[in-house]
């Protein structure tokens, strides 16, 4: 047993490199942060997407060394509980005036479950908190505050010219009056008068691939609605290219389908506070993802669904829709979401392996998802009461995951699973809604598939089950075991039978490579009734042609990055 003096000692001395570790990543993650605006002025698209992948690996980075060094300094006390609640006190009394006191304890939470490989939650040794928290929505350092005084196009251009960039605004009066407008009719419709007592706007500018964004709120009283102008930067200048105010538009612009924003936040509550309150429906955990701190958003998904478990009865049960070959899904009926967990063993003809699935969801952690691939998080060593989970649900563990899922007398202990938001699966929505709203679903389905492959995604399986649509009716992809890069396909042609027996056999009648694709074929296994099936090929047919992927393939490969608009393209502002 060392001395209570060494161990004080050994801990306050881990506490501290815990401590500057975080500060080394929080002070890089907030540089690649900084570093957008020049690439938005500069107009460096390709090097904004490496600073994206950059930022995503650098906590990961940090942290291996971090827990490297730190078994060194621990020694044979490195996996000693004791020992660890004394580093948590310590490291306690080092964040307390951080403004980002938050962000500082879930990283030594996941320094602590890397070392200890927790199972379930040990608050002696992690930061939990699963009761209420504040989110400041009032007068905050994080805003600036406008009152219209004169002409509301006066007021907004304003606004425009206290975002200062490098390079200049193209017409500034020109777009301040076209904001005016559309702001003028949208708080007729809302409030019934232009009239309102200030627009707050985060002084931050949220950058994402080519866009900035401006972000603010309306407020009236004790109402708010949202302001969001997306500035782009384009030969002649910068633009106002639309002027955003329903609060379904600017969920589009946040959503978890699309990639995270680079945003400067001194204090990322007070952000994230901001956007709830324009926000309602948006978790406060997807906000936190949104802004790039996807592990603290991981912690808060964590401890909402566990403040819901104590707060319902309801059983978690097998997920809706058809079932997987490699992942079993359930969900908690009153709950938005599903949980994933990769089978032992794949369903034929699947040929993947557990690493290759895995591989393809942290491609998928790493890409541009252009509002079109819904964001998964990954988790270990959760635990159930075993109560909470339907009998059905439990046999299907125990026969597909065994590997994963441990289940006793008690709980449901599991190793590993992905969380991502629930969505309606497309194959039950074009049965089971109108048919207006079906061919609506089956033509942004093709939209969607579009969309994937101009950002050099492949889907693998294209079948409607792997895709489902969002409450705001627009689809997206969410199964990711047979994914892969579009430069990497081989899209080809169907050869000429040789005869008629050729078209009989259940074989192919000439070679094939894995990365062989032959489009033709999609026809074959897209099942749609035969009116839907009428309306995909209306609009869709070109993804039935070799040509259609062969254009992609040489856009991507000369490196274009094309531009995704999180916003309708009828609402971008018209020029002469």
């Amino acid at each position: 047993m060392a001395p209570e003096p060494f161990k004080r000692n050994l801990a306050i001395n881990a506490a501290s490199a815990i401590h500057s570790a975080f500060d080394d990543f929080h002070n890089a993650f907030k540089a690649i942060a900084r570093r957008a605006q020049q690439r938005f002025e500069r107009r460096e698209w390709a090097k904004w997407q490496e600073d994206a992948i950059e930022r995503l690996e650098l906590r990961e980075q940090i942290i291996q060394r971090l827990v490297g060094g730190l078994r060194i300094m621990l020694g044979e006390q490195a996996e000693n509980r004791e020992l660890w609640a004394a580093i948590k006190q310590s490291y306690a009394r080092l964040i307390n005036q951080r403004k980002d006191v938050e962000i500082a304890e879930t990283f030594y939470n996941s320094v602590t479950r890397r070392i200890l490989t927790t199972i379930g939650v040990e608050p002696t040794l992690e930061f939990v908190w699963f009761g209420a928290t504040t989110i400041p929505t009032g007068d905050s350092p994080i805003v600036r505050t406008y009152r219209q005084i004169g002409a509301l196009e006066d007021m907004i251009a304003t606004i425009l010219r206290d975002y200062a960039f490098a390079a200049p605004y193209q017409d500034i009066e020109g777009d301040a009056q076209r904001v005016a407008q559309v702001m003028e009719g949208y708080l007729r419709c809302y409030w019934d008068t232009p009239d309102f007592d200030a627009v707050e706007m985060v002084k931050s500018v949220f950058y994402r691939n080519k866009g900035a964004y401006l972000v603010g709120r309306v407020r009236k009283r004790n109402r708010v609605i949202p302001i969001i102008l997306p500035l782009l930067n384009t030969e002649e200048g910068i633009i106002v290219d639309t002027a955003l105010f329903s609060e379904e538009e600017a969920s589009v612009v946040f959503s978890f389908t699309r990639s995270y924003f680079h945003v400067e936040a001194e204090i990322p509550g007070d952000l994230v506070g901001f956007l709830k309150s324009i926000l309602p429906l948006k978790p406060v955990a997807e906000l936190y993802i949104a802004i790039g701190y996807n592990k603290h958003g991981k912690t808060e998904r964590y401890r909402a669904l566990y403040r819901h478990l104590n707060n319902s009865n309801d059983k978690f049960e097998i997920a809706r829709g058809a079932k997987g070959m490699v992942m079993t899904v359930f969900t908690l009926p009153s709950y938005d979401m599903v949980f994933k967990i990769i089978k032992d063993h794949f369903a034929y003809p699947k040929t993947s392996t557990r690493e290759q699935v895995m591989d393809r969801y942290k491609l998928v952690f790493k890409h541009d998802r252009v509002g079109r691939m819904v964001d998964a998080q990954e988790f270990e060593g959760l635990t159930f009461n075993r109560d909470r989970f339907s009998p059905e649900l439990l046999a299907e563990l125990q026969e597909t995951a065994a590997n994963t899922v441990t289940i006793t007398d008690d709980e449901v202990i599991i190793k590993h699973l992905y969380t991502e938001r629930r969505l309606y699966p497309l194959d039950l929505y074009i049965k089971e809604m109108s048919f207006e709203r079906a061919k609506e679903a089956v033509i942004d389905y093709g939209r969607a598939i579009t969309d994937l492959a101009a950002a050099n995604i492949f889907p693998g399986d294209l079948f409607i089950k792997n895709f489902g649509v969002t409450r705001h009716g627009r689809v997206v992809f969410y199964d990711y075991d047979e994914l892969c890069l579009l430069t990497e396909c081989n899209f080809r042609k169907m050869p000429a039978s040789r005869d008629y027996d050729d078209e009989l056999s259940d074989q192919p009648w000439f070679p094939v490579a894995e990365n062989d694709i032959f489009p033709e074929e999609f026809r074959k296994f897209l099942w749609f009734p035969a009116p839907l099936r009428k309306v995909m090929e209306e609009h869709h047919s070109q993804i039935f042609t070799v040509e259609f992927w062969q254009a992609l393939q040489q856009r991507v490969n000369t490196g274009e990055l094309l531009d995704f608009f999180p916003y309708d393209a009828k609402k971008r502002f018209r020029r002469d």
